[in-house]
């Protein structure tokens, strides 16, 4: 049975944490902006219903889950000029990780996963420096910006055009979060963030995307973001999955 931390009390926890393979999973987003169609919290909302998924998996292959209460703020410097881009610092993003693992590690949990799909890249680095801070097979992250799986995702994904497009939106609908109608009528902005941010672009503004999305909002459905969301979870397993026989190896 997969369980919420918050929801369970300090002694269903202890009962947790004494078994062998316990893990957590922290799912990580953001608080800012995602077009005119799409909620200020689409990231963590993307994460949350990814960390159900691979929880539910994780028990079919004996591992103990638990979900540990949300991250919803990170670095969102991209979004400046908008309101509701409510960020912290890259080093305060990282700091509050590495305090929130060294606790649940203190607590007994064998394994802690960063679940992360805000994708900033200054957001993605502080979010490894925590994970780096400690042993190797500790702490893992479960994020799309690694190559290794960004390959597994869509078109639109790979490409960089992904920002509150296609692929965010079919992720939310999936995940039964608000879409307002605005995202059927919006015109696809063919604008790369990867390469706008390759090319030293530093906001969304100066990118051109003058509403907060690029890509291809209108052509999402819920039936693609339910195959991203499975993609995810497997992402999310692996890497909890490697991260356990890592520790194990070293145990």
């Amino acid at each position: 049975m997969v369980t919420k931390l918050a929801d369970m009390t300090t002694y269903e926890v202890a009962q947790i944490v004494a078994r062998a393979r316990c893990v957590v999973l922290v799912p990580i987003g953001s608080t800012e902006p995602h077009g005119p169609h799409l909620p200020l919290g689409t990231d963590v909302l993307i994460s949350e219903a990814v960390t159900e998924r691979a929880a539910a998996l994780l028990v079919q292959q004996g591992v103990d889950v638990l979900i540990a209460p949300s991250v919803a703020y990170g670095v969102t410097d991209y979004a400046r000029g908008f309101v509701g881009a409510v960020g912290i610092s890259a080093h305060v993003m990282t700091a509050l990780l590495i305090d929130i693992t060294q606790r649940l590690l203190d607590d007994g949990f064998k394994h802690v996963c960063f679940v992360n799909n805000h994708l900033e890249p200054a957001h993605d680095e502080a979010v490894r420096a925590a994970a780096g801070h400690f042993a190797h097979g500790i702490v893992s992250v479960a994020c799309p910006l690694s190559r290794r799986w960004a390959r597994t995702l869509s078109d639109e994904f790979k490409q960089g055009k992904c920002h509150a497009g296609r692929y965010e939106t079919s992720l939310v609908q999936a995940a039964k979060g608000r879409v307002l109608p605005e995202a059927t009528k919006l015109p696809p902005l063919d604008l790369s963030l990867s390469d706008a941010i390759s090319a030293g672009k530093t906001t969304f503004l100066e990118i051109g995307m003058s509403e907060a999305y690029t890509g291809s909002p209108a052509l999402a459905s819920e039936e693609e973001g339910q195959e991203l969301l499975e993609r995810l979870a497997a992402m999310t397993v692996t890497e909890v999955l490697e991260g356990l026989a890592a520790r194990e190896a070293r145990s």
